[in-house]
Order: C-alpha cells, then sequence, then structure tokens
C-alpha cells in the first residue's frame, strides 16, 4: 500500500489529465501552426527549411526516423492485436511525428526497469533513448555516454514545455546540465507537493468551539479534545487524536500521516541535506533539532494525543476513512485519498486544511522537493537526437490537454473510457511535465472566474474543467464525489498553498555517492527504527545521540563527506 500511496502523491497533480488538469499559463496555444513566438533562427531541419519555434517543433520528420527505447511495462490490459510497442497511443504519436519507437528491451516494474537501465549503461549498449535517474545520469555523463542535447531543445523545443520549464526558475534544466551542457530533459514536478499541511475535522472543531490552530499548543489543545470530548457524539470514547505512520517522516513528497510539519516546526528536515549554522552540509536527520521534535512526538504519545496503533495499521488512511480520527497531516491532494471516501463513509464530516503548527517566531516551515527526478537521456551517436525531443513536445501537449486535433484526442479519449488503459502509461517515455506552479495558479484563476474577473471560456480545458467541478459542488455539496475531490482539493488545500507565507528549505543534494550505495539502506533503517522507538517510548529521547554517533561510525561521516564534495564540485 505504501508504493500505491508514494505513487499517488507523485501523479495525482497531474491526474486531473483523465478529467483535465492542466495548470499554469493555459491561455497560451500550442497549435502547431501557430507557436511561432520563439524567435528562434535554427539552422533548417531535416527537410532543409528554415521553420522555428512551434512549426518546427511539431513539424514531422522529412524521413521516417526510427527512435529504439526502454520500456517500462504497465499493467493496462490493450485490446486485442495491440502490443507495448504499437497500439493507439504509439499510433498516434508516430503519426504526427513520423518517427516510430522501438523497444531494445522491456521491463515491469520500477525495480526491474532500474536494473535494466543500470545493465545497458554498465555494458555500455544503450538504447536510442531511455528515461534515467539522477545517479544514473551523472554516471553516463561521467562515462561520456550520452549527446549534449542543449542544441536540439533550443531549435526543436516546444513552447509548451520551455514555458514548464521556465516555471522552475532555471532549477530544472540546471538539474540536467554538467559544464553547459544539456544532457538530459527532465521531468517537472509539483511544488505545492511538497509541504505537509494539518488537515482536521472542522465539524468537530466547531462543536468543541476550539479555535483554529496555529501553534504547537493549539495542536495539543486540538488532540487532547478529540481523545477526551467526544467530538463525533456518538457517546463512546471511540475517537483517538493525531494519526502517524510507522515511516513517521516522509522526507520529501509526503503521503497522510507523515509528521513532517511538526519536525519543520522545530527547524529539522530529517532525509535531507541541508547547511548548517556555520555553512556545513549535514545529514537533517542528525542536528539537534530532531531530538526537540522526537522529545515532543513522544511525550504526546505518552499521554495518548497520538493514535497508540499507528504503527501497527496495516494501511495507514485505516482510522482516517473510518472517521475515527480528525488530525492528521498530509499534502493538498488529500480530498482525493483518503478524504473521499472519509466523507462517503460520513457525510458530516468537513475536512479543512491549516499550514501548522508554526514555528517559534510564527513562521510556516517546510522541507521542499526536488524540482526533477528523472531524465530523457540520448546515447552518444544517435544521428537524430531531436526525434526525442519531438516526441516529448507531443505527448506533453496531449497530456496537458492542449493537442489541437481534437478528433484524435477524442478517439484517444473513448479508448481510455472504454478499456480502462490509461493512455500516459503507453507515452514513449515516463516522463510527466506539469508547470511547478500548476496548483496554486488553477486555484488563483478557478476563485477569479467564480468572482466574476476572469470569463471561464477562456481557460485551457483542464482548468475549465476544475472550474466546472467547483461550481457543480457549490450547486450539490457532496452529492458527486468526482466533482467534491478536485473541488475541495483546491479549494481548501490550494488556497492554504495561495494565501500561506511558508519558508520553504530545500535539499542541497538528491543523489546517492559511492558510500551509499552500499551503506544506505541499513543507516535509513536505523533512522527510522529509532525514531519510530523514540515516539513509542521503547527508547529514550537520549537514544537519538547513540542514533547519531552509530551513523556516522556506520558510514555517514564517509557519506557527508562525498555529498560535500558533490555539492561543491570537487
Amino acid at each position: 500500500m505504501k508504493a500505491k500511496l508514494l505513487l499517488t502523491a507523485l501523479t495525482l497533480s497531474v491526474a486531473l489529465t483523465a478529467c483535465g488538469d492542466n495548470g499554469g499559463n493555459g491561455n497560451q496555444s500550442s497549435d502547431s501552426n501557430a507557436g511561432t513566438s520563439n524567435e528562434q533562427t535554427s539552422g533548417g531541419n531535416a527537410s532543409g527549411n528554415t521553420k522555428s519555434g512551434d512549426d518546427l517543433a511539431y513539424e514531422k520528420t522529412a524521413e521516417p526516423v526510427t527512435l529504439s527505447i526502454g520500456f517500462k511495462i504497465p499493467d493496462d490490459k490493450l485490446k486485442s492485436g495491440d502490443t507495448n510497442e504499437n497500439n493507439i497511443a504509439s499510433r498516434y504519436f508516430e503519426g504526427l511525428t513520423n518517427i516510430k519507437v522501438v523497444h531494445s528491451w522491456e521491463a515491469k516494474g520500477d525495480d526491474a526497469f532500474k536494473q535494466k537501465v543500470n545493465l545497458a549503461i554498465a555494458s555500455n549498449d544503450l538504447p536510442d533513448a531511455m528515461v534515467v535517474d539522477r545517479n544514473q545520469l551523472r554516471k553516463l555523463i561521467d562515462n561520456d555516454m550520452i549527446e549534449d542535447l542543449s542544441d536540439s531543445y533550443e531549435k526543436y523545443g516546444s513552447k509548451l514545455i520551455k514555458d514548464i520549464y521556465d516555471t522552475t526558475d532555471g532549477m530544472a534544466l540546471a538539474d540536467a546540465t554538467s559544464d553547459g551542457k544539456l544532457y538530459g530533459l527532465p521531468n517537472v514536478g509539483i511544488e505545492a507537493d511538497a509541504p505537509s499541511l494539518l488537515w482536521i475535522r472542522q465539524d468537530w472543531l466547531d462543536k468543541l468551539k476550539l479555535p483554529a490552530p496555529k501553534t504547537m499548543d493549539d495542536l495539543e489543545k486540538i488532540a487532547k479534545a478529540f481523545v477526551e470530548q467526544d467530538p463525533d457524539g456518538n457517546g463512546k470514547a471511540d475517537t483517538v487524536g493525531l494519526e502517524g505512520d510507522k515511516a513517521v517522516v516522509y522526507g520529501q513528497k509526503p503521503n497522510p500521516n507523515g509528521f513532517d510539519a511538526i519536525f519543520g516546526a522545530f527547524h529539522a528536515f530529517p532525509k535531507n541535506w541541508i547547511k548548517d549554522a556555520s555553512g556545513n552540509i549535514v545529514y537533517g536527520s542528525t542536528t539537534p533539532e530532531n531530538k526537540e521534535a522526537l522529545a515532543k512526538l513522544a511525550e504526546w504519545y505518552k499521554n495518548g494525543l497520538i493514535d497508540k496503533q499507528f504503527a501497527l495499521y496495516k494501511e495507514t488512511q485505516e482510522p482516517i476513512v473510518a472517521n475515527k480520527t480528525g488530525l492528521f497531516f498530509g499534502p493538498w491532494w488529500m480530498p482525493y485519498f483518503p478524504l473521499a471516501d472519509s466523507v462517503t463513509n460520513d457525510t458530516k464530516a468537513d475536512w479543512k486544511a491549516y499550514a501548522a503548527p508554526l514555528d517559534a517566531d510564527g513562521k510556516f516551515v517546510t522541507h521542499m522537493a526536488p524540482v526533477t527526478d528523472r531524465y530523457i537521456v540520448v546515447r552518444k551517436g544517435y544521428d537524430h537526437p531531436e526525434a526525442a525531443v519531438k516526441m516529448l513536445n507531443v505527448f506533453t501537449r496531449y497530456e496537458r490537454r492542449q493537442d489541437p486535433n481534437t478528433e484524435e484526442v477524442k478517439k484517444l479519449d473513448d479508448y481510455a473510457a472504454e478499456t480502462g488503459v490509461h493512455i500516459r502509461n503507453f507515452y514513449p517515455f515516463d516522463l510527466l511535465l506539469d508547470y511547478s506552479d500548476a496548483v496554486v495558479k488553477r486555484y488563483n484563476d478557478v476563485q477569479k472566474a467564480i468572482k466574476g474577473e476572469i470569463d471561464p471560456a477562456t481557460f485551457d480545458p483542464d482548468t475549465k474543467q476544475v472550474y466546472d467541478f467547483t461550481l457543480a459542488e457549490k450547486e450539490n455539496p457532496k452529492k458527486n464525489m468526482d466533482a467534491w475531490k478536485p473541488a475541495k482539493a483546491y479549494e481548501v488545500g490550494g488556497a492554504i498553498l495561495a494565501n500561506q507565507p511558508m519558508e520553504k528549505v530545500y535539499s542541497v543534494f538528491y543523489g546517492m555517492t559511492r558510500t551509499m550505495e552500499t551503506k544506505w539502506a541499513t543507516l535509513e533503517k536505523l533512522e527510522i527504527e529509532t525514531f519510530l522507538k523514540i515516539i513509542v517510548g521503547d527508547l529514550p529521547v537520549s537514544a537519538f545521540d547513540d542514533f547519531v554517533a552509530q551513523w556516522k561510525k556506520l558510514g555517514g561521516d564517509q557519506i557527508t563527506k562525498e555529498v560535500t564534495e558533490a555539492v561543491n564540485g570537487k
């Protein structure tokens, strides 16, 4: 289930594609005949013309091109006669580009795919293009195995993907750049996915006449009241306080029940590499501030303010869905899951989100996630590196619901509705792009339309659909959960992200060092077990000091040295 939750966290912010989800800059046209706003002066393309901008980005290649890739096999069941390599999606994208994608190899699942990529690198037997992670990208660059895509991206990149990369303030492309050369085209994650908000049963809060939470003390009082004062009114002492997860924290992109926000309020950032007050790079889980956070959580657990069973649930969302708790942490998209199930089981449930608890200075402090973690790369010597760029152009345009070929898009949508097949699982590459500020922009645009400040007819299809769902939910509250999910996710979670000032802390390193490859799993296990045992009282808070000493001895000091060298470019 945890893997499923993680996948949900990574994909829900783009999941509205099935029902509409574009975000950001939605009024810009990506019609292949209109996108010449990039004033590029390329030296021409394969057909010898001098087109530029989107005219060139979406133009078919003059001659057929074959692009071999490594492909991750999805669970989807295609119609009889279709294959992973030849199906309704692949045929559509080939028709648009004149680029035929063939599979050098296929792998089922993330682990198997990663192993295949590692083998391809180790044997120097790369397909023409493949998706790699940060560590694999570094190996490929160090061994001069992949093409510099700088010129191909500049010449053939569509306005859409360039606009998306621009929303990251240059961070996405910089992450794939070495010595001034662009070695991969990265995915782009949603910035909104990183903060962990406090979700509360507002109806319980109102019933007990408690104020909205701000401080750690406020949170403690609410948890105590939810445990002791029968907030659900059933006459039984069967409600619990704050929920948790046995992982304790997620560290980057959270799921339900992580304690990340508690650690952030103490300026502790476990699972992230940060700089201390002296400017030294340290592993965030080993700083003294973690001890303060753990002491507070242990105190709450001992006093019954944290669900005593939190580490024992088979699926972390169980008490939320069963409405036994009215208090937990999670990202903005919680109305999709698990809150939709909570409301289905109890239509009185009224969930609200808060940026809390605040730190001692009244600020909401949160870790952030890497803006990118996957890259499409092209093997050194491949004659048509622009083919990978052109493919990224067309399936990103489709994914972001800006494809002007409405009849063909409808065929794809109808096929998906009929078969349950997710078209995105058959894109040439597993590389989704969305505007990094998509959630905030979409929320702001919808609110302006509701106030009559923007004509919703000018919205891109995705923002328009969020707007329609929001109106539908206002007219018939909780009658259609398909409308309730996006309406509440944006109305509640999106509102916090748009309006609440946040102090955002980024990790300075997201990769893997040499020593990490052999010792990180052991160190992670030590960390999770120690933190969890301190919270539930199996170890004293002082055990944190022992953990730090052991972590350093078991390889942490060497890893810290390697991370420092990597960050400083040595």
